[in-house]
């Protein structure tokens, strides 16, 4: 409107303007098209190529799909076919269901019906023929019925024939889930000890049996929220159904026996085991599941029939069952020698016994039965730990345990109660008296309590009982098997003198050990020791009787030893001139015993003062009986001069105090007898072993006043008056022995 209204010539230039702006778009349209055109004629020219493969892309499409269609009629015709046999299978189902809960009525309706008919409507048309033909078949239509009952009553008995197991082994299960096996006495084992025993390994205790127990029936549905009944598992209709229509007959007796008959049957076929059944758990397992299922399925029918089944005739059943289970068990668990096997047939009784207790069956007789098994376990415990200490003692070096710090030490005395003031002032590193076998061995002990310990749970015992079973078998432990492998490694004949001092220091710890022992089964059961009726171990006695054992082998290897070395000794009696020194072999015999005793330093004072008198009255003899030989018809005075020197030898070893502990002269009397030969047919012997000894005297005698006269400062040298001290001495004893040969010639 400005445009028209402002200037006269405005629209004109308005218009001009217009007119130039176009102009510029149009040539900018222009630009743009030259610039683009070639690109389009290029496009259209592809596409016009692609124009004539389409077309044949077109027409391969095309008969793709039309012969897909002609191939998938076919199919789809099938599938209908298939959709309507399911919807046919699933109607004839639903049918078969609903059939099958009219059944339980059929033959008693037919039966009501045939009673109507004959007693009611019949006799009103008995003029007819097909009346009197009615008549005539109504027996055989019960007859046929009857047995159409029984064969559904068959094929009920051989379904629970089947199902006996299964339906045992889920009652099980159930009794297994109510009551539990946790008692308070394995609650304060697992608090106060089940993790503290020194054992080196992870395994005390800790509500062992429960889980084992747990494991026990472990299947592939154990984690099945729901929990069948012998009612899911079996159909008892059959049954039901069955008495009903021989009630109804008049004939209930005559099912009753017929049933109980072969229930009989299968009772005698459940209760016969299979012949290797004692090899695995699996065997007990399925046997006491059918037991549990037979007895289940009689308890239901006594609980849901009136007569068939009575409480006298379980009662009666039972009784005979128990007596056959019960020598099963004994026949049975008496091939079983694996310990674990006996603890996993005792739980497997445990549970057994408390299901058929919780539908009211006595079993008591099994829990006896547990006692007697438990005596069999542990017999089969006792010969494994036989091995086990057998092992041991093989593989130990019968040398003190060295330990080289403070962590070592705590390791061995954390295995091992053993204290000693006195050895813990000593400095590291030092050695324990006891070799490797002595911890090993307590340990080893500790494990068999613990392993008694597992069969004596869950048998319904009171704590007191409990502490008395295990004292008894740790007391069987000690006095028969530790102390038969002990007694049977004294006696090996690679078993030297070092090795038996060692053993005797072992039996004086594991001695000490006993009562620690008792502390430690008394913290188990948690009766005190001061109770009356409570039993003690009998170790003490053991290790006695095995260190006196080992001291008299020790006796024994040391005269066989002499008796070695005398063996070697060849004298020649017809010799002039002795050669003034000992024989060589008495030497290496002095020089054996004297390092043989410097080990028995460690021995009980009593023990090694034995020994050293022990075996110089051996050596007496033995030399004696050289002198008394019949062989010997002559001997030279050198022989006897040489001889002599040998007795002196022995003398002066015994004086030299060996072993200490001995009162004056008291080893030396050892060899009296052979200064004093009391035999008269040796008399001229003795005339010249006095004349021998005369001249040893008188020489000896020559050598301490030289001595005294010479050497007046020999009092100051230790040496020299040790030297002179010997002289002494055995110029008395040559003055006793010459005037008690005197006396005698």
């Amino acid at each position: 409107r400005s445009v028209y209204d402002d200037q006269p010539n405005a629209h004109q230039r308005f218009m001009e303007k217009l007119d130039a702006c176009i102009r510029n778009h149009d040539r900018e349209i222009e630009k743009m098209c030259n610039f683009h055109h070639q690109g389009f004629v290029d496009a259209i020219t592809e596409l016009l190529k692609v124009r004539a493969d389409a077309e044949k892309l077109k027409v391969q499409v095309t008969d793709t799909n039309r012969r897909l269609q002609d191939a998938g009629k076919e199919v789809i015709a099938q599938t209908e076919e298939i959709i309507r046999c399911r919807v046919q299978q699933r109607n004839i189902t639903t049918v078969v269901e609903k059939l099958q809960l009219c059944l339980p009525g059929e033959y008693y309706s037919a039966l009501k019906t045939m009673e109507q008919l004959e007693n009611l409507y019949l006799p009103r048309v008995s003029q007819y023929r097909f009346c009197q033909i009615m008549i005539e078949n109504l027996p055989k239509l019960r007859e046929e019925i009857k047995e159409i009952s029984m064969s559904d009553l068959k094929d009920f008995l051989e379904s629970i024939r089947k199902h006996s197991d299964r339906i045992g082994e889920t009652a099980m299960k159930q009794a297994q889930q109510q009551k539990t096996f946790s008692t308070p006495l394995q609650k304060q084992n697992n608090v106060n000890y089940g993790r503290n025993m020194c054992l080196g390994r992870s395994r005390i205790l800790e509500s062992k049996n429960e889980i084992t127990l747990k494991r026990t029936f472990e299947e592939d549905d154990e984690h099945e929220e729901e929990v069948l009944t012998a009612q899911d598992l079996v159909d008892f209709s059959p049954v039901y159904r069955c008495l009903h229509i021989y009630s109804v007959l008049g004939d209930g007796e005559i099912f009753e026996n017929y049933y109980r008959k072969q229930r009989r049957k299968q009772a005698r076929l459940v209760l016969q085991p299979q012949s290797s059944m004692h090899e695995t758990v699996e065997g007990y397992r399925r046997y006491f599941s059918q037991i549990v299922g037979f007895f289940v399925v009689e308890d239901h029918i006594l609980h849901v029939t009136q007569g068939l089944v009575t409480r006298t005739y379980t009662d009666e059943l039972w009784n005979m069952a128990l007596s056959k289970i019960i020598a099963v068990l004994r026949t049975h668990s008496s091939y079983c020698s694996d310990p674990d096997l006996v603890l996993e047939l005792k739980n497997l009784i445990v549970v057994f016994a408390d299901t058929l207790q919780g539908y009211g069956f006595p079993v008591n007789r099994l829990f006896d039965l547990l006692f007697e098994i438990r005596d069999q376990y542990n017999e089969t415990l006792l010969k494994k730990w036989s091995g086990l200490f057998r092992d041991i003692f093989e593989a130990d070096n019968y040398s003190p345990i060295p330990v080289g710090n403070e962590e070592e030490y705590k390791i061995v005395i954390s295995k091992f109660p053993f204290q000693d003031p006195e050895f813990d002032k000593q400095s590291f590193p030092k050695k324990l008296p006891m070799s490797q076998s002595v911890p090993q061995i307590y340990i080893q002990v500790k494990e068999f309590i613990y392993a008694s310990l597992k069969f004596s749970e869950s048998l319904h015992r009171s704590s007191t009982e409990i502490d008395d079973m295990l004292r008894k078998s740790t007391n069987l432990l000690l006095t028969r098997t530790l102390s038969s492998c002990l007694q049977n490694l004294i006696k090996k004949p690679h078993i030297g003198l070092t090795e038996l001092v060692q053993i005797i220091i072992n039996t004086t710890h594991l001695e000490q050990a006993c009562k620690y022992l008792e502390d430690f089964i008394s913290n188990i059961t948690n009766i005190s020791q001061v109770t009356v009726h409570t039993a003690r171990l009998y170790g003490l006695s053991t290790f006695k009787d095995a260190r006196h054992a080992a001291e008299g082998e020790i006796y024994t290897k040391l005269n066989q030893k002499i008796d070695e070395f005398i063996q070697i000794a060849d004298y020649d009696w017809t010799m002039s001139e002795s050669d003034g020194r000992a024989s060589g072999y008495l030497m290496d015999l002095i020089n054996f015993l004297r390092s043989t005793f410097q080990v028995f330093t460690h021995l009980p004072g009593k023990v090694a003062q034995t020994a050293c008198m022990s075996a110089c009255q051996h050596l007496s003899t033995s030399l004696m009986q050289m002198l008394l030989d019949s062989e010997l018809k002559q001997i030279s005075m050198g022989a006897i001069q040489q001889f002599n020197l040998d007795v002196i030898q022995c003398e002066l070893f015994a004086s030299s105090e060996p072993v200490p502990g001995f009162q004056g002269d008291t080893l030396q009397l050892a060899f009296i007898d052979l200064r004093q030969v009391r035999h008269y047919q040796i008399f001229p012997f003795q005339i010249i072993s006095l004349m021998c000894l005369c001249d040893l005297f008188f020489y000896f005698s020559r050598m301490k006043d030289s001595s005294k006269k010479n050497n007046i400062f020999a009092q100051f040298r230790k040496n020299d008056r040790d030297k002179q001290k010997l002289i002494e001495t055995v110029v008395k004893q040559l003055r006793s022995l010459v005037n008690g040969m005197s006396q005698h010639t």
